[in-house]
């Protein structure tokens, strides 16, 4: 029977993999830069390296990680220690001479991450991902997790919580509106959400 369960080191790996396999607007995104793990240490690593604690994972039957959220409790903090301390000492592995548009927009994505770089922050402080492999999607998993983060942050007093999908990506979308999280304006190519705790 799959399984909640907190974070622990060594999940690394499993969530960076779960992370590749759903990045591209729900879709595997295996190949689809030059390098695969920049989808990992952009989106999932980095909070469970600052964040271990905000950090839940479905757990099958043998103990093999399907799924994931992860989340900070104060975005402005965590986008300053991304710029400052994670990024930084990953960001020469990704130095690619020609990169593609795609790899080339993230990197420039990941380079200007710092507070207050996206306004949703402001209003809704935390923020968190969610992935699912599909073998977990549509079984009630997704809404479990987002429920297991959203009380631990409002154990620490957090108001509200936002996250930004991928535009393109309607099944998140649909998912999210399900949950009661309010569309925001967004940047082209993203929605943003949000949810008042």
């Amino acid at each position: 029977m799959s399984r909640i369960r907190p974070f622990r080191a060594g999940d690394e790996a499993a969530l960076a993999d779960i992370c590749l396999r759903t990045a591209d607007a729900g879709a595997d995104a295996t190949g689809l830069l030059e390098d695969d793990a920049l989808w990992g240490d952009i989106f999932v690593l980095p909070y469970v390296a600052r964040h271990p604690d905000l950090a839940f994972v479905v757990a099958t039957d043998d103990d093999r990680v399907a799924g994931y959220v992860v989340a900070t409790d104060d975005t402005r903090a965590f986008e300053d220690w991304f710029g400052e301390s994670w990024w930084p000492g990953r960001r020469a592995r990704f130095a690619v001479p020609e990169a593609a548009d795609r790899t080339r927009d993230l990197l420039a994505y990941a380079d200007a991450r710092r507070a207050g770089a996206e306004p949703f922050g402001d209003t809704h402080p935390a923020h968190l991902h969610i992935d699912l492999l599909p073998e977990l999607q549509g079984q009630g998993w997704g809404r479990r997790l987002i429920d297991r983060a959203l009380e631990e942050l409002r154990l620490r007093g957090v108001t509200g919580v936002h996250l930004v999908a991928a535009a393109d990506n309607t099944g998140a979308a649909a998912f999210y509106d399900r949950l009661g999280f309010v569309r925001l304006p967004s940047p082209p190519g993203a929605q943003a959400f949000a949810l008042a705790l």
